[in-house]
């Protein structure tokens, strides 16, 4: 598989296996890491106080080893209220700017499904959009990656806010969608998302997939489809696998967000033996230590 260079840095699939660090700037974060930004911020003043929160963030995920840094200003936890495209920036914006300038040659992705977000951030140093929603959400999202040449990640999803079980001590989880047959929806969905990206002048080596655990799947599905990755691999794409303290681990080991460390560890090192190009993680630091321990064993030459 190809080589993707961004700027002067370069991301060589199937070499190693990269590893994302999440920042998360919401008050509503599942796993309790929510960089939370001083009350009635607006773009004009700077957000100086989460800036300089995000920038020591980003510089402890950058010495710990994390090759990209994915900024989120909506939390995508089950049951958590969607926010406006304008406060969405508010929180983003001025850490985006702010890492970009400390870290010129860090590979700054904005997760976001929103066209005006996106348009925005890219202006201000991400190079990546990670959609949870494929292109789906907003038509005019793919246009804007386009005209930018960025790198776009396509992950599948088939929640429905509706459908949310609530357990206090394990937190909030989506109830699994109807498949047919799992791989072969999820692979079909996500080459589906892949057509959205080629129409609006996305060349494949600029799309990344993700099979979206934890959205619109059941515990067994989220397992199987962490032990089938090799399947979506096979797609031809980079894969992005984002198992992070989610919920399928908490039910499986009976565990809050805040004890899942070990059950990432886990799924992390099945996933890259299953062909998993880049993790996407909280634990910065332990996850880079089990990406290298697991290249070590697979990728032997």
């Amino acid at each position: 598989m190809s080589t993707l260079t961004l700027g002067n840095r370069s991301l060589a699939w199937g070499q190693r296996t990269y590893v994302m660090g999440i920042l998360n700037v919401t008050p509503d974060s599942f796993s309790g890491d929510g960089l939370l930004p001083p009350p009635k911020l607006s773009m004009s003043t700077g957000n100086e106080a989460g800036a300089e929160q995000g920038v020591r963030v980003a510089r402890r995920f950058l010495e710990a080893g994390a090759d990209l840094l994915d900024v989120g200003g909506e939390s995508t936890r089950p049951g958590s209220q969607p926010v406006t495209a304008a406060e969405e920036m508010d929180r983003v914006i001025p850490i985006i700017r702010a890492i970009a300038v400390e870290f010129p040659e860090a590979l700054i992705s904005i997760d976001t499904y929103k066209a005006a977000v996106a348009e925005t951030a890219l202006q201000a140093g991400a190079r990546i959009v990670n959609d949870v929603w494929g292109l789906r959400a907003d038509p005019d999202l793919a246009a804007v990656a386009a005209r930018h040449r960025a790198v776009v990640i396509l992950m599948h999803n088939r929640s429905n806010p509706a459908t949310v079980e609530v357990r206090l001590r394990l937190g909030n989880a989506y109830l699994g969608a109807e498949y047919q047959d799992l791989l072969a929806d999820v692979k079909r969905e996500l080459m589906e998302s892949v057509e959205l990206a080629r129409r609006a002048g996305i060349p494949d080596d600029h799309i990344i997939l993700d099979p979206g655990i934890g959205f619109g799947k059941t515990v067994e599905q989220n397992l199987e489809l962490i032990a089938r990755l090799d399947e979506v691999r096979e797609l031809g794409f980079p894969v992005l696998l984002g198992p992070s303290r989610k919920s399928f681990i908490g039910y499986t080991l009976d565990l809050p967000a805040d004890q899942r460390l070990e059950g990432t560890a886990a799924a992390v090192a099945v996933g890259i033996a299953r062909g998993a190009d880049i993790v996407r993680v909280h634990d910065v630091q332990a996850m880079v230590r089990v990406a290298k321990m697991t290249d070590a064993i697979i990728r032997r030459k």
